[in-house]
Formats: structure tokens, sequence, C-alpha cells
């Protein structure tokens, strides 16, 4: 079963990397790998069921396959300076050609165990190339990305290991299979959420699966203590199933609109919408609010001009300190409603984006510098750790220095006694092509669990002057670049703001 549930996720995965639109070369390059561990552990399960010829080769040649399709994932995954050049995937694959050549004589059994060890050497290869990069990554969220990656491949070395030791009258499952199922899925993981830098957000998702698969195999036995007349499968095998089928369930959704789209093609928005009814939604409110905000603007404004200009009329006629203090809180009133609606227009009407495809680096820089020429306490530091490599997006520059410096100010707001403000970059990659992540930590006082959900709605503030909309302009922008803008807080340790903007 171990063996069937890994060559069934492997296959998945390939099939879902292969079918995304953005033909993306790592992406190709893990589907490549998926596939020579499916053809492999399939023919390994096959054989078991019927010891045909066909079989056999099928374990043989996944076999052969795996060693230059890792090397060249490993190419993709770790970028230039390690492992590089076209000369040693052939060489790995000619190696394995030689090996086979040479021990076919032999019979199976010597082939089989040489192909496993020269395959361990292959992997030992790439594990040191991997912690090579690792000590000369230069971008901190590339870094820590290939070290959860390293991390992962030490961990299913170790479970892998149990399968060397027996124990007499105990049946212990194949970890190995289980293990690197698991392993496959946590670098999908990696190379498709970019987004998701902290080592938290990945275990925090890994959590996640592991509760649905203990649900899902309790739900099984207690059914079965119900229902069934027969004996119980065993634990690894149910467990197994439900591995199979959560961490199968988001590429088999991913595959299944594929396979709709393309019998039905003139269904496609329908097919899209069932993905998105929220968003088109959230769209109509929108637009609907922006066909209200310039007349519900023009109504109150302009009855506060009048306000404000009959109490300075009164300021000059009045004698007594009382009234002439009664007038000016009149006054200062009327500004700030004046303020309040002004902003609330911002907020609502149509925005009119200059867009250009441009590199969001520089826009970072004169954020920051914006920032600093505000006479920031000097126990406030401003950190940047800016991606090299980021891929152009289209942009309003001008609107997304509004959004930097607005989530900064708040953040700087945030630590009166002084902390530390990281504006980072990093590079995403995605089904739908390349975007860009922008986050914006702060080591302040943080928001609390009751507040977190209404930060970005309108009129919402924890100030007492506060207006409340200055993040719901903000998430407003950035929705109007076709991106996405959330945020993490632990009260106490600080916020972080991701936004993310392009395809």
């Amino acid at each position: 079963m171990e063996t069937f549930a890994l060559a069934a996720i492997s296959f998945i995965i390939a099939v879902s990397l292969l079918i995304r639109k953005k033909k993306n070369p790592l992406y190709i390059s893990f589907a490549g790998l998926c596939l020579a561990i499916f053809v492999q552990k399939a023919g390994t399960f096959l054989a078991g069921l019927s010891p045909r010829p066909l079989f056999g080769i099928m374990h043989i040649a996944g076999a052969l396959g795996v060693p230059p399709l890792l090397v060249a994932f490993t190419q993709r995954f770790l970028g230039k300076g390690v492992l590089t050049g076209r000369t040693v995937v052939l060489t790995a694959a000619g190696s394995g050609l030689l090996l086979t050549v040479f021990l076919f004589p032999f019979g199976d059994a010597y082939l089989d165990s040489l192909l496993f060890y020269y395959i361990l050497f292959i992997l030992g290869g790439c594990f040191i190339a991997l912690c090579l990069s690792v000590r000369r990554e230069t971008v901190a969220a590339d870094r820590r990305r290939k070290i959860y990656v390293a991390a992962a491949c030490v961990i299913t070395a170790v479970l892998s290991m149990a399968d060397l030791f027996t124990f007499p009258g105990a049946s212990v499952p194949a970890l190995s299979d289980m293990a690197v199922a698991a392993l496959l899925y946590f670098v999908l993981v990696i190379i498709t959420h970019s987004e998701l830098p902290e080592l938290y957000e990945f275990m925090a998702r890994a959590l996640i699966i592991f509760i649905l698969i203990l649900f899902s195999t309790t739900v099984f036995f207690l059914m079965a203590g119900f229902f069934g007349k027969g004996p119980a499968p065993e634990f690894t095998v149910v467990f197994m199933a439900s591995l199979l089928i959560v961490i199968a369930l988001d590429p088999l959704r991913l595959i299944v609109r594929k396979v709709l789209i393309y019998l039905f093609p003139e269904n496609k928005d329908f097919f899209s919408s069932l993905y998105g009814f929220g968003e088109e939604l959230e769209r109509e409110k929108s637009e609907l609010l922006e066909e209200m905000a310039t007349g519900l603007a023009h109504e109150i404004k302009n009855p506060l001009g009048s306000i404000k200009g009959a109490a300075q009329y009164l300021q000059s006629e009045v004698e007594s300190d009382e009234s002439r203090k009664l007038l000016n809180v009149i006054v200062e009133e009327a500004d700030r409603l004046n303020g309040v609606v002004s902003r609330f227009l911002d907020y609502a009407r149509p925005y009119r984006l200059n867009l250009k495809r441009q590199d969001i680096n520089p826009i970072i820089e004169k954020a920051v510098s914006i920032v600093r020429a505000n006479n920031l306490s000097e126990r406030i530091i401003i950190e940047k750790d800016l991606h090299p490599a980021l891929p152009p997006v289209d942009v309003d520059a001008e609107q997304m220095i509004q959004v930097i410096i607005n989530i900064a100010f708040n953040a700087v707001e945030a630590m009166p006694d002084g902390g530390v403000l990281t504006l980072r970059t990093s590079r995403i990659e995605s089904e739908k092509g390349e975007a860009v992540g922008i986050s914006i930590r702060d080591t302040g006082k943080g928001i609390g669990k009751e507040e977190l959900p209404n930060i970005f709605k309108p009129f919402f503030t924890t100030r007492d002057r506060g207006v409340g909309l200055g993040l719901a302009i903000c998430q407003r922008i950035v929705r109007k670049h076709g991106g996405s803008i959330r945020v993490k807080s632990i009260p106490g340790q600080g916020s972080i703001f991701y936004i993310r903007i392009g395809v």
C-alpha cells in the first residue's frame, strides 16, 4: 500500500505541475523527477502483484531516470553557482546506463542493489550541493527555503532508515515510502508557494494536513466498527489511503478544473467563478461604493463649508471668551470631519492607475527614504532585504509608495519605545506566472486577536483621533493592482504585512 500511495502521489504531483499555465523550468524539472519515481514505484508495485517482465523493466527504467532528473531539479532549485551544467546531468544518466549494461547479465538482484546504492550516491551529492548553496546564498528568504528543504531531507533519511531494522513479532510499515511521499509534497509547497517565507507557515500547513489525515483515518475506523462485518484493514493501509486523498486533493482539483475547461470551453467563465464567487461579490460591492461616494461627499462637504464659514464669521462678532472657544471647537471639528470625508472619497472613488512595467525595488527604496526623512526616533532601525532578481511587474509607483508609507508609519507608531522596521522583497512563482512579494515587519506591540479581522475595514481604528481608512485605502490600491494584502501579528512581538503584486 505504501508503494502504491507513493506512486500515486508522485503521478498526481507531476500532472498538476505539467498542466499549469506557466511552463516554469523548475516545475517541469520537478515534474520529471516525480514521473521517474512514479514509473519506478508503479513497476515495483505491479511486479509484486504479477511478476511480468514489463513491470521489471518499468522499475529499472524509473530507477535509471531518477539520478539525472534529480540532478536537473537540484540545478534549477539551487540556481547558479553549485552543481551547474548539462555535463553533470548527462554524466549521471550515462553512469546509470553503463551500470545497467554491465550488471544485466548477473541478474536482477545485483542490478537492483547497485542501482539503489547509485541513487543514494547521487542523493548524497545533491544534498552536499544543497548545503553548499545554503552557505553561499545571499538572499535571506531563499536561504531559509533551502534550509527547510535540507532539514526535510535529513528527516526523510532518518525515517527511511527504519526500513533497515526488523523487530520480532512486530510489523513495521515501510516508512521510507511514506517519508518520500511527504518530502515530495513538502518540496511542491516550497516551490509553488514562495510567498510563505517563514518555517511556522509551512509547519502550520503540514499540521493541518496531518490533522485531516488523522481525522479521515479515525472516521473510517469508526464507520468500520459500527457498520463493518469483517475485520478492519490494517492501520497503515488506512493511514496511507487518507494521506493519498488529503495530499492529492489540491492537485486533483486543479486537474479536474483543467479537464472540465478543456471539455467544455464555452463554460470556462462558469468553472472559474466556482473558485472566485467571493471575489466577484466583493468587486460588485466596490463598484456600488464608487458610484455612491462622489454624491455623498458632495452632500456632506457643502453644508460643512457653510457651518465653518458661519462659525468663523461669528468669531469676529462675539466678545466673550467662552463663546469664542465654542466657535473654535465648531471650526476644528468641521475641519476634522472634512478630512474624514476627503479620506473616504480617496477610499471610495475609482482609481486611475498609471501602470508601468518596472522593478519594485526602486519603489521600496524611495518609500524608505521618505519614511527616514520624517524625523524618526533614533531608536527606530530600518532594515532592507531586497531580492536582487525580481521580475518586472505592472505597478503605479506613486500609489504603491503611498501603500508602503502608510503601513510603515503605522509600524513606527506601534514602536513608541523603539524597534526594527524591516522591508523585504521576494520572487514568487506560481501557476499563473511570476509575481513579487513585499513584506513589512515591525517589532512593536502587535495587534490583538479581536482587532486583527477588522483592520482592513473602513473606519475601524484603535487610535483616539484616527479615521480608520489608512489600511482600507492600502487594501483597495493593492487590489486595484490585481494583488493581495494580508497581515499576521503576535501581541507583544510585532506585526508583518504581506503584499503580493503581479500575475
